[in-house]
């Protein structure tokens, strides 16, 4: 589950991106792109309990740690990229 929406967030972005750079109103998109960005995190954090709860710890040691880098870089990416439009509004109305 946690693939899917984390495809579905990366579209959301893109989309977006793309909603701000033809004028329309971006703020859904974005709304939407964040929202499944949190909800791959989510998803991930409960995939990773069912083996905490199977006490799989080879499991969860081979994981955990590239993959709390990977949420970690990658919902950063997404946040950034998703607030890029108001900061570049922003500066288009300063200019």
């Amino acid at each position: 589950m946690w693939m899917v929406l984390g495809v579905l967030a990366i579209g959301a972005t893109l989309f977006n991106l793309y909603t701000f750079s033809i004028g329309k109103d971006y703020k859904l998109p974005m709304a939407i792109a964040l929202s499944l960005t949190a909800l791959t995190v989510c998803a991930d954090y409960s995939y990773l309990s069912v083996w905490v709860e199977a006490e799989d710890w080879s499991a969860l040691a081979d994981v955990i740690p590239g993959m709390g880098r990977a949420l970690w870089v990658l919902t950063s990416i997404s946040i950034i990229l998703n607030l890029l439009p108001i900061f570049l509004e922003r500066m288009r109305k300063q200019a």
